[in-house]
Formats: C-alpha cells, structure tokens, sequence
C-alpha cells in the first residue's frame, strides 16, 4: 500500500520515484527497498509526507484522508487555554506569535 501511495503522489507531482528520495536527502536504493514492500522509517515517513503536503496515515495506508483537519482558531483557544476563563485577545496574539516563530525555526533547519 504505501509504495502505491508514494508512487500516485509521484505521478501526481510529475517527478520519478528517485528525484522524490533525492529531494528529502534519501538513498534512491530506498525505492527497491520500498517496492519489494518495506517501508520508511517515522522520520522518512514524516518528511515525504510534508514533501507531498500529506498525512503520514495516508502515506503509509492508514487513512485515506489526505491532510489534516483544519483548526479553528476557538479549538485552538479551547486546547492552549482549557476552554474555561477568559481568553484576551493579547494573550491568543502571543500565542500566534510563537506559532509563527516555531514554523520558521523549523523551516530553517530544513534548509
């Protein structure tokens, strides 16, 4: 299941299976590894997912929603803050704030 996957999300972007592993820094021997049924390891798994802006469940066959539910900004509030008190806007803008630091630190590291 997971080769299919990988090789459909290959087609998809117009690439071969080999530029796919180049891209995230793998061997290509991972292909004959993963055609033979083998499957990448999490931290793999996780970077082709984010390569192709998918789940790590539907890479590897386990759900076949393709990406993440959106969160609305009061699930947000609900899950940082406990969904009781009061919430003041510039307590959520600080939250934000560190989001968008995360993301670009992370970011970075992929560089």
């Amino acid at each position: 299941m997971f080769f299919e996957r990988f090789q459909a999300l290959c087609d998809e972007k117009k690439i071969s299976v080999y530029k796919a592993c180049t891209d995230i820094g793998l061997n290509r021997s991972a292909v004959a590894k993963w055609k033979s049924g083998g499957k990448p390891n999490g931290t793999t798994a996780g970077k082709l997912a984010d390569y192709f802006g998918v789940t790590t469940d539907y890479l590897l066959g386990k759900s076949d929603q393709r990406d993440e539910k959106k969160v609305s900004d009061e699930d947000i509030k609900f899950a940082l803050f406990g969904g009781d008190g009061e919430i003041t806007d510039e307590m959520y803008e600080e939250v934000k704030r560190f989001a968008a630091f995360v993301k670009l630190r992370e970011a970075d590291k992929k560089e």
